[in-house]
């Protein structure tokens, strides 16, 4: 009789065992993405700008981003954009093109909306989070990692 019980929980509870649960995500919008996205319903952007070649970057998008509170605060508060800022391809934004002065990736060489957007008064330091409020205005630049702790705060 109790191997009877038994089998008959383990039967219960196979369809949940067998099913994985995908972890949360940010919604990553790209900027043609986003123009389309503010001209609908305007709210504040959250802007990480970051290279190949980062290792806080990288860390930031494993860990950080990961995170279910961040993601949840970010995909209910913000329109999220990540961007290499080495990247060469062209990107339209506000019906405006632009481009990165370099033809092949490298080091250094940054995206002229990634220059505008971060500043070009200095050298960017990455990873850099810029978060606007909906008029585009800038709220808050950081040029570093940030914890899950550190970007809740800011958001």
């Amino acid at each position: 009789m109790r191997a009877l019980i038994i089998y008959i929980l383990m039967l219960g509870l196979t369809p949940l065992y067998g099913q994985q649960r995908t972890p949360p995500a940010v919604n990553w919008l790209s900027f043609e993405q986003l123009d389309d996205s503010l001209a609908q319903n305007p709210k504040p952007v959250m802007l990480f700008f970051h290279t190949d070649w980062c290792r806080y970057c990288k860390k930031m998008l494993r860990e950080t981003f990961q995170h279910p509170d961040v993601v949840y605060r970010l995909n209910a508060n913000y329109y999220a954009v990540k961007f290499d800022a080495e990247r060469v391809d062209t990107v339209y934004f506000d019906q405006v093109a632009f481009t990165n002065t370099s033809q092949r990736k490298t080091t250094g060489q940054y995206h002229a909306l990634a220059k505008i957007l971060i500043g070009e008064g200095q050298p960017p330091i990455f990873p850099v989070t810029v978060l606007l409020n909906d008029d585009f205005s800038v709220r808050e630049k950081v040029f570093n990692y940030l914890s899950i702790r550190q970007l809740l705060d800011i958001l």
